[in-house]
């Protein structure tokens, strides 16, 4: 299933980079993946300086998968205080 969701990301991304740009070569890793309330999900990200990572979550149930794409803004430390 691995394999699957990673595939699904390369081609996600591969359809939404700019055709005027020459070709990148990338990598897609997971980052995290559980089981939670009958569903699986993973999250991954690409080696591309863009800032963005993706959610597939796979309902078992209609044996679906959903693709949620997100761009990371921000990251800063909030102390605990």
């Amino acid at each position: 299933m691995n394999k699957k969701v990673s595939e699904f990301v390369r081609k996600y991304v591969e359809e939404h980079l700019d055709k005027s740009d020459p070709k990148q070569q990338f990598e897609v890793f997971i980052v995290w993946q559980c089981y939670i309330l009958g569903n699986a999900k993973w999250l991954l990200s690409t080696t591309l300086p863009d800032g963005m990572y993706y959610e597939i979550t796979y309902n078992k149930v209609k044996d679906e998968f959903y693709l949620d794409a997100y761009k990371k803004f921000e990251n800063r430390c909030i102390p605990n205080k």
